[in-house]
């Protein structure tokens, strides 16, 4: 009789107790609650039990029934560190020789890209389809011999899954083309197995752009598979449970964040493409939610077509913004007003202000959630005038975590800021706490002028004052007027005062942070700041209501670079009896 030794089993508990407590933390590293983190922990230990392997099992599918063409273009200097030999992602190169597909190392974005074959994209860009195949069947061989087996996380969670078969059906060709049929019939019944997961997991997928992906995933399986109309019911009425919970009425992401938004698009655009390969109408959930979602998403663009810098995202080019777009097929114009989303839109003549006048996203749904409200952009032409630094999203993982919360913070934003204090408690793992609870907008277009009355009661229950804000914006927008109002809050007739015993004065700081394309000079009354935007105009910013100066600042370009910049700030202290602040931008010549 064997004897089983306390020390063993002692070890295998404390093995399994670590193991959970890592991926409960992997869970929340994702921005997810405590106990959102620990359903997920479980319901990823249900895909380890013997009844969620049968469910895997079934008759492989011979053949898929369609190769959808990818209608986005891959990046073909990342497809030519693979021919070299290496995945090069989110600052990390990783070797693809020796690669242990089953415990892989380094940013979540990197494995995430591995695991999601989106670097099939990417090697397709790189060279002809002869060439890349070897490449191709290679990696997929080396990764089906650690995950064809074995369900576990991350290479089969929900979303990444789903992007796993959109991804390798648009790009068959590059994976189904040996003569080999061994290692075909692993490719099918891999793609097979990945379908039946989704069907048991889609709905278990957090809540958001993860869950959207998910039922995209089983839709898409339903077109490319046998028999698939049972499955596409049943993910069509998913999808739209999905979309619902992702986007508002307008079409913007229920977590405000640009670059969810980006995603959806791209991953509807890649179904959009699996119904025409199949010659299948359109699904109309599909074709409403892209039709809601783009002109959303263009609101969000200045005057040459580049994304504006709101809730993590980063200055994308309007050349990648076009693609974007173009691929989607969707032909609309901006949407100037997004109330459910939060932000405004006023386009005049070449000058175009963007403004976040929204509530921040509630915990569940933020991503990279920014404490912005009532901040504003403005750009002329392919110039941005006034930005906000941005791209909390978008730094690379060795960024240190404090910058990353310096950048979502309301300082790192052009709008005002109470006693160096956020409006909304910004929070590390990417969700915002209390703060600004309700935001109320008029908004009045005229031939002459576009006005914006504003404010937040973000620091109402801290100092006892309503950040209010006006924006004057004329029609040929040469000209940006705005007046910054703390306001008392009143209570039966009375002014709260600051409460929570804050005596005297407390400080203020309204900022505006300067484009990298504007050169600024402070003028001799130390009232005023001359801007020489690079195409040559001259602008001038005034305010004689409070202390003004040039600062310096940062900006966080495209690629997560951090440029440095300016910012004019205008300070000074402010009692319980409120004040207000006015100031002037105007185009010189």
């Amino acid at each position: 009789m064997t004897e089983t030794r306390p020390d063993l089993i002692h070890a295998n508990e404390a093995d399994a107790q670590n193991e959970r407590k890592q991926l409960i933390r992997l869970e929340n590293d994702r921005g997810l609650s405590l106990t959102e983190s620990i359903v997920h922990y479980f319901t990823r230990l249900t895909w380890r039990t013997p009844l969620h392997k049968l469910r895997l099992k079934g008759r492989s599918p011979l053949r898929l029934l369609a190769a959808p063409d990818d209608p986005f273009t891959g990046d073909a200097k990342r497809g030519k560190a693979i021919r070299a030999g290496h995945f090069q992602i989110a600052g990390a190169r990783i070797p693809t020789a020796k690669l242990d597909y089953a415990s892989l190392k380094g940013p979540d974005e990197a494995i995430d890209y591995i695991h999601s074959f989106a670097w099939l994209r990417d090697l397709a860009a790189a060279a002809p389809r002869e060439t890349c195949v070897p490449i191709a069947e290679g990696l997929v061989d080396q990764w089906l011999d650690a995950h064809l087996e074995t369900v576990s996380d991350p290479a089969w969670r929900a979303d990444i899954a789903a992007r796993r078969i959109l991804n390798c059906a648009a790009h068959a060709p590059l994976i189904l083309s040996s003569s080999d049929l061994v290692y075909r019939s692993r490719v099918l019944r891999n793609f097979a197995s990945t379908a039946r997961h989704l069907d048991h997991v889609a709905d278990k997928a957090p809540e958001g752009l993860a869950r959207l992906t998910a039922w995209a995933g089983v839709v898409a399986a339903s077109l490319l598979l046998p028999d698939g109309e049972p499955r596409r019911i049943f993910g069509e009425a998913g999808l739209k449970r999905a979309v619902e919970t992702f986007m508002g009425e307008d079409g913007g992401a229920l977590s405000r964040s640009p670059l969810a938004q980006i995603e959806a698009i791209r991953v509807l655009t890649m179904l959009k493409s699996v119904y025409a390969a199949r010659n299948e109408l359109l699904s109309p959930i599909v074709e409403l939610a892209l039709g809601r979602a783009v002109p959303a998403l263009q609101g969000l663009t200045h005057h040459d077509g580049s994304l504006g810098s709101w809730q993590g995202s980063a200055a994308i080019p309007a050349e990648a913004m076009a693609t974007l777009i173009r691929a989607t097929g969707v032909r609309s114009r901006p949407l100037r007003q997004a109330r459910h989303w939060g932000f405004q839109r006023i386009p005049a003549g070449r000058t175009v202000v963007l403004v976040d006048a929204g509530t921040p996203p509630i915990a569940r749904h933020a991503v990279t959630g920014c404490a912005s409200t009532l901040a504003f952009e403005m750009s002329h032409g392919p110039h941005r005038i006034i930005v906000n630094c941005g791209g909390a999203g978008v730094l690379p993982a060795d960024v240190p975590a404090s910058l990353n919360r310096g950048l979502r913070a309301t300082a790192a934003h052009s709008t005002l800021c109470l006693d160096d204090t956020n409006s909304t408690a910004v929070l590390p793992k990417g969700q915002l706490g209390k703060g600004v609870g309700l935001v109320e907008l008029d908004r009045r277009d005229t031939d002459d002028a576009v006005r914006l009355d504003m404010s937040h009661d973000g620091y109402a229950k801290r100092y006892s004052l309503t950040h209010r804000r006006l924006l004057v914006v004329r029609s040929d927008g040469r000209e940006v007027r705005g007046e910054d109002i703390l306001v008392p809050v009143v209570k039966g007739g009375i002014g709260r005062g600051f409460g929570r015993g804050k005596p005297g004065e407390v400080p203020f700081a309204i900022r505006f942070h300067l484009g990298i394309d504007a050169e600024a000079h402070l003028a001799s009354d130390n009232m005023g700041v001359f801007l020489r935007i690079a195409d040559g105009s001259l602008w001038q910013f005034r305010s004689a209501a409070c202390n003004l100066t040039l600062e310096e600042s940062l900006w966080v370009d495209d690629r997560g670079q951090i440029q440095p910049s300016q910012q004019i700030v205008l300070t000074g202290s402010v009692s319980s009896a409120g004040g207000n602040y006015g100031w002037l931008l105007k185009h010189m010549g």
